[in-house]
């Protein structure tokens, strides 16, 4: 047999080697959603038991998960989906078997836009039905803003919360371009296109158009704290809205959340307000194709005359990327 028969025959193997892993993955991976065909809710998705129950009424949970962006973010990566989220939402409220939801968050924060949307998703749901809030590890500055949307707030007595303020952040490395002997050469057509540039010194009219932006998302935020949570706006000013994390205890001292408990009060309380005692708590999840699952892996790109190249984005999935000239609801830490 000749090598270039044994190269192909080889090459041939390792596709069937690979396809097959591929394979197995995704079956793995859909193994959840297998055999639950009668089990579908509006907005086609799948209904998975949580907790058992002696009725037909329903309790649903619907995570929100990592940075709140309108990027959104995928079944194995970290992140929600604003619009999956909301379609949630809006499932749970059109189907006449929900009787309540708990919504479970687990984010530092995010985009100040993403963060008002699912904050207004969630009011909006909890003007129809009970929404337990439940905050897990952590749900901290936008994490805290959506949670104002509901009708009963829970924490775990550790969790971190609170952060209750807005930040925007830039880097000026001037120095550093000088010292290298480099300079930036910007044509702007006005002279607050090139605001927050890294390359020189802020003006002090920048300074104070930005620091405006700043107060005036300031000020939305409080407010939404102060009406979800009847505390007047100038006390959570004067104490704990001036950025603080706190955690689930010190936040039912202030005033912040309803109490602290487990998820398993949070069902308990879902149950109670949706007078539904004995109801089965479900999660909504989607199936997974094996295009999203390859999405996930990686993404793969080919050019004319080049063999295809498939590159692999594991390595900093957990570490948030801020996108420039976006505005955060974030602690200070997070704004890298």
């Amino acid at each position: 047999m000749s090598k270039r028969t044994l190269g192909i025959l080889s090459l041939l193997l390792l596709v069937l080697l690979g396809f097959s892993v591929l394979m197995n993955f995704a079956l793995v991976a859909t193994a959840p959603f297998r055999g639950m065909g009668s089990a579908r809710a509006p907005g086609n998705f799948r209904e998975i038991e949580l907790y058992a129950g002696n009725s037909e009424a329903q309790i649903v949970h619907i995570d929100i998960e990592g940075m709140i962006s309108s990027l959104g973010g995928s079944p194995f990566m970290p992140g929600s989906s604003l619009s999956q989220t909301k379609r949630m939402l809006e499932a749970a409220v059109a189907d006449p078997k929900v009787k309540a939801m708990v919504v479970r968050i687990n984010s530092p924060g995010g985009e100040v836009t993403a963060s008002d949307v699912l904050y207004q998703a969630v009011k909006t749901a909890a003007s129809k039905k009970p929404v337990v809030i439940y905050m897990d590890s952590m749900a901290t500055s936008g994490g805290y803003y959506i949670a104002c949307g509901g009708t009963h707030l829970m924490a775990n007595g550790t969790t971190l919360t609170g952060s209750i303020g807005v930040i925007i952040q830039s880097l000026n490395y001037k120095e550093l371009l000088g010292k290298v002997g480099l300079d930036s050469v910007v044509f702007t057509s006005g002279k607050f296109k090139d605001m927050l540039s890294p390359s020189r010194d802020m003006r002090p009219e920048e300074r104070a158009y930005v620091q405006g932006m700043v107060d005036e998302m300031y000020a939305r935020f409080v407010g939404i704290v102060g009406e979800a949570r009847s505390i007047p706006i100038e006390t959570l000013k004067a104490g704990i809205a001036d950025g603080r994390v706190i955690t689930g205890k010190q936040a039912l001292a202030d005033g912040l959340i309803d109490e602290t408990g487990y998820i398993e009060s949070a069902y308990k309380k879902a149950r109670e307000l949706g007078g539904a005692p004995n109801g089965r708590v479900v999660k909504y999840g989607t199936e997974v194709g094996l295009g999203q699952l390859l999405g996930v892996l990686g993404s793969a790109s080919a050019e004319a005359g080049k063999p295809t190249r498939v590159e692999l984005n594991v390595g900093d999935s957990q570490v948030p990327k801020l996108q420039p000239g976006a505005v955060y609801l974030l602690p200070a830490h997070f704004a890298l």
